[in-house]
């Protein structure tokens, strides 16, 4: 089981005003010493956007690089997304990376509000992942659609829309699959053979369910604690780690537990013991 880390377990997020932001150093420092051998890059600008920059810093903690969480806008006709793709993988050439973890973006500043596709927007999606999974595949590298609240692919109906008319493969990320409405383990059995990579996330369903009706927003949710360490929330890991080795899945689990730290997190301890307790229990569901 290769398990990964992610800034996000960190509270690193590419949303402003998302709590205090610690350092690369810090974060993948503490990565390395609980045992994580790979990371995600992280928000746009978090590492060097430098591409030799960037991968000399992650070489410093002899941490390989899963990939890039991309937010792209993919739905409007007027934006070709491909440039952008383009830069991201002169990146990945020289620093690392074999995923590129595309999110549809809305076009909004950050996750609490989002337009409605309408059929040309859902066509133009639908094209745009299938070009730059293409580029991708050319670079040797793996596009994967991530849903994601906020974004325009959020609810499970979206995303079996977006897996039954496009080629591209899923991020599997557990807890915003869950904030869309999806039954998980359902999802995972209908299209297991679709995941590149998980972002494993567990969830307290209490929380999570007040989304969809409007009753919590998702920046409220994660500042009061709406995803869990692994083992300790409402998502069933067992089942889902079990669907997936049956079908000889052998990409990333990337530990995330979205937090939002308020204030200056302490010199020892923090957010690193929760991502300690994930990896430990994600291994013992793999056993």
């Amino acid at each position: 089981m290769k398990i990964a880390g992610a800034p996000i377990s960190w509270g690193v997020c590419e949303v402003p005003g998302w709590g205090y932001q610690m350092t690369p150093e810090r974060v993948l420092t503490e990565m390395k010493e609980i045992g994580l051998t790979a990371t995600e890059f992280g928000p746009q600008g978090w590492l060097p956007l430098d591409a030799e920059a960037r991968g000399k810093e992650v070489a410093k903690y002899d941490l390989d690089v899963v990939g890039a969480f991309f937010l792209a806008i993919m739905h409007d006709p007027k934006v070709d997304p491909i440039p952008a793709v383009e830069k991201e993988l002169d990146a990945f050439e020289v620093a690392g990376g074999k995923y590129l973890i595309l999110a549809a973006d809305s076009g909004a500043e950050g996750y609490d509000s989002r337009p409605v596709l309408d059929e040309k927007g859902w066509e133009t999606l639908f094209t745009n992942l299938d070009r730059i999974s293409a580029v991708c595949a050319k670079r040797n590298v793996i596009a994967c659609l991530h849903p994601h609240w906020g974004t325009m692919v959020q609810n499970v109906d979206e995303v079996e829309r977006v897996m039954d008319n496009s080629k591209v493969g899923l991020c599997l990320d557990t807890g915003h699959l869950a904030c869309g409405g999806a039954d998980v383990v359902a999802l995972v059995s209908k299209y297991a053979n679709r995941v590149d990579v998980v972002h494993a996330k567990d969830i307290h369903k209490e929380m999570t369910d007040k989304l969809l009706p409007g009753e919590l927003k998702w920046g409220e949710g994660v500042r009061a604690g709406m995803f869990a360490p692994i083992g300790e929330g409402d998502m069933d890991f067992g089942a889902i780690v079990k669907k997936l080795n049956e079908v000889g899945f052998d990409g990333y689990w990337v530990l995330e537990q979205d937090i939002m730290i308020d204030g200056e997190p302490p010199a020892g301890g923090g957010p690193v013991i929760d991502v300690k307790k994930s990896l430990e229990a994600l291994r013992a569901f793999d056993k």
